[in-house]
């Protein structure tokens, strides 16, 4: 249910994990999320990881803290040391897409980031 959003004209901004950050789930996770009843879990997920209208790079993010909202909920952007994003660390940025920049992270995003003042 994800290939509009992802295909569409963008631009988007995708925080891609790898696959060591897939691996690092706990044991079992994977593959239950992948379970047609979990469909729309997975999805949720899945959406966590994206930022529609707008093809964020990391010299814009540089020095910079901000909240910004995925297609799900909204994530934590730091970039004051590199860049972070809800706590996991950007290991490769701007890689162009044609429809926008992925900016491949060192962990799965499983929930919105706090609230601020939390």
């Amino acid at each position: 249910g994800l290939v509009e959003a992802l295909t569409g004209e963008g631009p988007l901004t995708v925080f891609a994990p790898t696959d060591d950050a897939f691996a690092a789930l706990p044991e079992g996770t994977v593959e239950t999320l992948l379970l047609p009843e979990n469909k729309d879990q997975l999805a949720g997920i899945l959406k966590l990881h994206v930022i529609a209208g707008a093809a964020v790079t990391s010299d814009q993010l540089a020095g910079q803290t901000v909240t910004v909202d995925s297609l799900k909920a909204a994530l934590a952007i730091d970039g004051t040391d590199g860049v972070t994003v809800n706590g996991s660390t950007v290991v490769a940025a701007d890689v162009a897409a044609s429809n926008g920049v992925i900016h491949v992270i060192d962990a799965v995003i499983l929930e919105a980031a706090a609230p601020s003042g939390s």
